[in-house]
Formats: C-alpha cells, structure tokens, sequence
C-alpha cells in the first residue's frame, strides 16, 4: 500500500538551536525524508540558527552527517541529498543580543509561510519571540514550534504563556509532543469515532478498567542532571502520558477540527480526580547488568527523584465515573514498550459455567511493532467439549498494510508539515497544558511535604514490587511488558 503524499505550500523554516542534538538526530533528518517523498516544494528553505560560528557550507556539512547517522534506511534518488542541502542555509546568532538578526530578517522571505522551530530551552522562548518581533520578521501567518518542557509547574507554564502571547496570537502557537505524532497515537480516533463496534462500549458500563504504559530500556545516561530536576512525573507522565489518557477518554468532537478535538481533551484533564496517596508509588532504579544505577547517572547519591511511576487515576464524569486508569512509566525496565490497554468486563452471565472467566481485551501497540490486537473468546479447537481459549485478532501495521504501511512517517516530519499546512489538531493548546500542570503539581507538592523516598527495583525489571501490590489490591494485574 503506497500512501499519498500531498505537497506543502512553500516555506522557510527557522531552527533556533539548529546545530543541537534534537535538530541532528529528529527535525533534519525528518525534513529530508519529507524531501525524498516527495512532500517539500522545491523552493523550500530551511534556514539553521545558532551560536556555533560556521558557514552555510560548514551547516550543510553538519547536516549531511546528521542524515548519514539518523536519516534511517529510506532510500532516495542519487542527488536528492545535494538537492535537499541546496535549500539549507545558515546564519550565526545570540538569543539575547543583537548578533545575528539583521542577516536572519534579509533572509526571511515575506511571500512564503514563515515557521520559527524553538529548539533551545524554555527560558530563550520569550527573547526568541521578542527579537522576532523587533525585527519584523512576524505577521498574523507567522508560526512559532515550541518543544517541552513546556515550564516545570503551573506558575512558569503561565509566565511562557504570558511571554508567547505577548507577540502571537495562539492560533500561532504550535507546542510540540512527538508522542501525538505517532500513526497509532492517531489512529485511537479513527478506532474509536470511525467504528461502530467500538465507540458504544467505550464507556463503563462496559469497560473494566484502562492501562497505559510507556516503558523504556535506557537510563537518564546523559540527561542525568535535566531528568533529576525534573523525574519521570514532569518528563512523561504531565504531558506524554496526559495527551494518550485525553484521546482514549475524551468525548468525540463535534467534527475533526483542532479547536473541537483539543475543547474535548480539556475537558477530561478539568475532570480528573486528585489522586490519593496510595494510588501512587514512586520507584528509582538501582545498578545492574544493564549499568549504573539512578543515583550514580544523576551524579546525586542522595536523589530522590523518581525513574518510575505508576497511579490510579479517575475520572468523574458521564462516561468514566468508576472506571479506573492505570498509568505507568519507568527508565531501564524490562523491555521497550508503549501500549494503551482497554479491559473490558466479563459477561454479566455466562452459559460456560465455571469458564466464564474471559474478557476482551483491546490493546494499541505505540511501539515497537506499532499496530492494534483485540482479544476474542473462541473454542479451543478439538475433541473433548466446549473449552474455551482467547486469540488475538492482530493488526499489526508491518503485516497488514506492507512495508510502506510500517514504514510511517517519523513523528516529528507529520508534525512539521502540520505546521506548515496550518493544522494545531496534534499539538497542546495553552490553556491545556495550564490545565495539567494545575492536576498534576498538587501530586508533586504532596510527595515533597511528605518526604517520600522512591521505592528502588533492580534495572531490567518490570518496576517497583508495590506497583504491583497497588492493583492487586483492586484485583487486577499490569499487562505484561514486553516488545
């Protein structure tokens, strides 16, 4: 199955930070894709910004390496690299001074869509937007791409808003999460709101209970001193993990249009419960065959930042009132996996007798291996009565659509173009990211009065022992992890 790719409108993009490590490793390489297949207008340009004193050509050189160690395995025509470095140019500027500007206003074009990407850290998104205005380089078709960590509580997510609006309208506004990015994170909608088989049982009547799980391999490594001022709450769970919950709990939007999708994720984040003490547990990992432990990575051996967490979350509303949300995520688990979970409950009668004990089971694969696996109930083949056994109906994207179907496009190209087309649909709205922020730092302030240590569990695990405690207590279990 070859996809269709629809052309872009032509555009100059602006990477502030355009020699950092998110810029090489994902926005380049991705924007090369989008090149190869064809997507990006010839007359396209992509214009790096930062600190480091090099020329065009020393950029283009950079770039060319980037893509040689992070553009994948596609394939594109002999000279279609040259073609894409042709339209790369560079210029050396100080977020805070004047150095720079002048020569980035020249090379602004003013008939094309404008884009700014904000690949720097929070604390230069006010002095980019200002120096943007200053010199003239902004209109109401200006765009600005702002990366997370959208502020660290609700005071600073507040004071970058305040900094942003001050220069842009939200309309303008594009703050970026990879994970909404995903092909199967958007297929949750086309699951739910495009099948009649699913979207009347999505509720608790009939569902028992909803798990979501990002688990990962590696450590903090080098991100050490960031992630120890931050954990796995303010990196994963506030706005990763927060956007999946939203778009597996939200009421379906009067049509598929930005401002409508992201009112309905408002909505579920203004209706989540406070969570409990005992509803959270806290886990840091310890040393192991894998490598270090936590507290030699962050360089504190007194930390008590979290690699792990897990909780029980409610929701009190209409739909959900009762039905119990399960998140977890954690560093150096057992395996690499993102997977939504959607338990539906048993058979209120079943003609099986003691075989009653069987339930669908609906499970979104993120990755690897991205697809879709729905549990059914069948008889076990063979003589001997009725036995019952469950089998997976599997979707996965690899099998089903063929190898253009499991190449997706990168998160971070189907982003970028949304923003040259215009689309907000994936990305946060201000006054969502205010929202989670408001849910989530009681939680954060609640751990801190407390003193609470994080409980440790041995690196290549599946996590801390009482995570496991805090869903028996309710009689269930987590879904294995598991590639």
């Amino acid at each position: 199955m070859v996809s269709r790719v629809i052309p872009v409108d032509p555009f100059d993009l602006v990477i502030f930070g355009g020699t950092g490590d998110l810029a090489r490793r994902k926005i380049l390489p991705g924007l090369f894709r989008r090149f190869c297949a064809g997507q990006m207008p010839k007359d396209a340009r992509i214009i790096g910004a930062a600190r480091a004193d090099m020329d065009a050509a020393g950029y283009r050189d950079m770039v060319a390496e980037a893509i040689a160690e992070f553009g994948g395995a596609r394939a594109c025509e002999d000279g279609t690299l040259e073609e894409f470095l042709d339209r790369l140019d560079y210029v050396s500027i100080d977020a805070r001074g004047e150095k720079g500007w002048q020569d980035l206003a020249e090379m602004v074009r003013g008939d094309v869509v404008r884009a700014f990407y904000f690949s720097v850290g929070p604390s230069l998104f006010g002095d980019l937007a200002e120096r943007l205005n200053t010199h003239g380089m902004t209109d109401a078709a200006t765009r600005i791409v702002v990366e997370k960590p959208f502020g660290r509580d609700l005071a600073s997510a507040k004071a970058l808003n305040r900094d942003l609006a001050a220069y842009f309208d939200e309309s303008q506004i594009y703050r970026i999460d990879h994970y909404l990015g995903k092909e199967t994170v958007q297929n949750l909608m086309a699951v739910r709101f495009g099948n009649m088989l699913f979207e009347p049982l999505w509720n608790s009547q009939y569902v028992d209970h909803i798990q979501i799980t990002v688990a990962e391999t590696v450590g903090v490594g080098g991100r050490g001193e960031y992630y120890d001022r931050s954990g796995a709450m303010r990196d994963m769970v506030q706005n990763h993990l927060m956007q999946l919950l939203c778009l597996i709990a939200m009421e379906p939007p009067s049509k598929f249009d930005p401002d409508a999708v992201r009112d309905e994720k408002l909505k579920v984040i203004r209706a989540l419960d406070a969570v409990e003490p005992h509803h959270i547990v806290r886990g840091q990992y310890e040393a192991g065959a894998e490598g270090p432990g936590y507290r030699e990575e962050a360089g504190d051996p007194r930390s008590r930042t979290e690699s792990y967490i897990a909780m029980k979350v409610g929701i009190s509303n209409w739909r959900w009132a009762g039905t119990p949300f399960y998140l977890r995520t954690g560093k150096r688990l057992k395996a690499r996996s993102s997977e939504i979970t959607v338990v539906f409950k048993e058979l209120n009668h079943s003609i099986f007798g003691e075989q009653q004990d069987h339930r669908n089971v609906l499970s979104i694969r993120l990755q690897p291996n991205e697809g879709i696996t729905l549990g059914v109930t069948i008889k076990e083949p063979g003589p001997g009565g009725m036995r019952l056994v469950d089998v997976p109906l599997d979707m996965t994207f690899a099998d089903a659509l063929g190898e253009e179907g499991a190449d997706q496009t990168d998160a971070y190209e189907r982003l970028i173009m949304d923003v040259i087309r215009g689309n907000q649909t994936l990305f946060m709205r201000g006054d969502e990211v205010e929202a989670a922020w408001a849910w989530t730092d009681p939680i954060i302030e609640g751990w801190e009065a407390r003193g609470d240590v994080p409980k440790t569990y041995d690196s290549g695990s599946e996590g801390p022992v009482d995570a496991v405690q805090m869903l028996a207590r309710d009689t269930r279990v987590w879904r294995k992890v598991a590639p």
